[in-house]
């Protein structure tokens, strides 16, 4: 049964709604926006019935914190109100309303309105996940064909994909970067981080493949991947209708770019320190690494996963951020379970 939530300061107007919806809707009657945001950190409903006139937080504003929140802003809201005005109604429109409902309102009206805003809701979510199946799809033929390339790490970026899913997951449970984490899309931000090895593009088979360890010269070029693959993404950003805001293009961007930067200022290509890194490339620097040390290479037999953990324990504070690295010490033995089932 899907859940709506009525939000009016007048009790018969609460109440109206919610005796028309009963039977049909599993309901909340709230006396104010303040109560309604307080039950938005417990439940998040389907559709949201809102006054405009209340006190304190009127429908106006309440809608424009909804619309500013990622979390809440896909939340259908219809405008249940006593304004009859076509001042309102385009002001509510341009914030992000789906539809005003006047008052004294008839129940059945009011059931089927509610019915058609629902249902092109679920028409609409549909499609998207449809379009975001292909277009990811679209990502992971791409970042394969790139890994392709590198013959000695195959599979390196479905695993790290895995490796991070379980990071971020750790991380919103302990709360260590919550404000940031819980922001995260996780559909958006867990295929984005196939991307952060395509600046690979641009450098030589020879090198990418080469049997042995690399020459200081050879390493430096390798080093140019990063930039390169923020270039990539930049100009993918400068040739799409997206926003400069796109979470999918900034998060790959930051995988890109900054995956070999180090916690002390020592990585590269920008020599970023500390939090000045960006928290999805202090991510991915973990399961980065941890691959790597895990994996065998032509150059070298791979590190037990018990080793792997000391090497990345012991370089808390030089290279990884401690606060990940703590959580991965929680997670690493799901890390070692992904890293021998594929």
């Amino acid at each position: 049964m899907k859940t709506i939530f009525i939000v009016d300061d007048n009790e018969t107007n609460r109440m109206a709604a919610k005796s028309a919806l009963d039977g049909t809707y599993k309901n909340f009657a709230l006396p104010s926006a303040a109560r309604m945001f307080n039950m938005l950190e417990k439940i998040t409903p389907d559709l949201i019935l809102l006054d405009i006139d209340m006190p304190e937080m009127d429908g106006f504003e309440a809608l424009s914190v909804l619309k500013a929140d990622d979390k809440l802003k896909r939340i259908p809201v219809i405008f249940l109100t006593a304004k009859n005005d076509a001042e309102s109604e385009t002001r509510g429109f341009e914030i992000g309303a789906i539809d005003f409902m006047h008052k004294p309102f008839s129940p059945p009206v009011l059931i089927k309105r509610i019915g058609l805003h629902i249902e092109t809701d679920r028409l609409i979510k549909e499609s998207l996940h449809s379009v975001r199946e292909i277009h990811n799809a679209t990502i992971n033929v791409i970042a394969n064909m790139v890994e392709s390339r590198d013959k000695v790490t195959g599979g390196h970026i479905d695993r790290t994909q895995k490796y991070l899913s379980i990071l971020v997951n750790e991380l919103l449970r302990s709360g260590v970067y919550a404000d940031e984490v819980s922001a995260w899309n996780l559909d958006v931000f867990v295929p984005s981080a196939q991307l952060h090895d395509v600046g690979k593009i641009v450098i030589s088979d020879v090198i990418l493949n080469k049997p042995a360890k690399l020459t200081d010269e050879e390493f430096d070029l390798i080093k140019t991947h990063c930039a390169e693959g923020e270039s990539v993404i930049e100009r993918i950003m400068n040739k799409t209708s997206k926003t400069k805001d796109d979470r999918f293009l900034l998060h790959a961007k930051r995988f890109a770019g900054s995956h070999h930067e180090k916690w002390d200022g020592s990585g590269y290509p920008n020599r970023l320190a500390g939090e000045g890194i960006p928290l999805e490339s202090r991510l991915m620097a973990i399961a980065d690494v941890y691959d790597a040390l895990v994996s065998e290479r032509p150059y070298k037999k791979p590190f037990t996963h018990e080793q792997a953990m000391e090497i990345i324990k012991k370089d808390s504070g030089t290279h990884f951020d401690p606060k990940l690295v703590e959580a991965f010490l929680n997670v690493a033995d799901d890390f070692w379970v992904e890293s021998v089932s594929s």
